[in-house]
């Protein structure tokens, strides 16, 4: 029994490691891009939201995450402020950008934003070998929550994002994606998912490496 016990709990850790709150819906790259020795690359949030924070999450967790594969990244908001770009035309900005060395950009934008409402009913779940089920009054709680608590409501907020990274020397698009981030708990936790979720894609599809 206390085998069955622990592959049970074992299970169980596997599936909690696994769930993730973001998750890829759509990515497309240049045609035989391979990866490339950027020297400096400049993320860039395009968030319109009044809470600033969720900006500066975004970028810094990406940042940190473009540094751990051993590239000199840098948050917009950090290097040029909340206001970055917001009245330059496009040649002073692309100047601005290879005077300072950027000779790549991230960006990061925030497409839509959804609220949902969902009813949880009240549900047993069969689990035979669940840790409660091999003591009485573990199981007796357990079941007695189950069935005396009524089924309930929750709000869910869905974020769909849009990232594309474009070569300076050129201004061409390289490779973009699409997520959708839910469930988040909060900004950071969110942020730092969608960094090491959309830069393990890249990795995979060659476009960054990891040096």
């Amino acid at each position: 029994m206390k085998k069955i016990k622990w592959i049970a709990l074992a299970l169980l850790g596997i599936a909690v490691a696994g769930c993730t709150s973001s998750k890829i819906t759509a990515t497309w790259k240049a045609k035989d891009e391979v990866p490339r020795e950027y020297n400096k690359i400049l993320v860039l949030g395009l968030i319109r939201e009044a809470d600033r924070s969720i900006q500066e999450n975004m970028e810094t967790h990406l940042v940190d995450d473009l540094k751990g594969l051993g590239y000199n990244a840098v948050s917009s908001l950090q290097e040029y402020g909340p206001k970055a770009f917001d009245k330059m035309e496009e040649k002073a900005a692309i100047s601005q950008l290879k005077n300072s060395g950027v000779d790549a950009v991230i960006t990061i934008v925030l497409l839509d934003k959804k609220r949902e409402r969902k009813y949880i009913p009240s549900t047993i779940y069969f689990s035979p070998y669940g840790y409660y089920y091999n003591r009485f009054w573990a199981y007796r709680t357990t079941l007695y929550r189950r069935i005396y608590e009524p089924g309930y409501y929750i709000v869910n907020t869905k974020y769909f994002w849009e990232s594309n990274l474009y070569d300076m020397s050129t201004q061409r698009l390289v490779y973009s994606v699409q997520t959708q981030s839910f469930d988040a708990s909060n900004s950071a936790s969110m942020a730092h998912e969608y960094g090491k979720l959309i830069l393990k894609n890249m990795v995979k599809e060659k476009i960054l490496q990891s040096k």
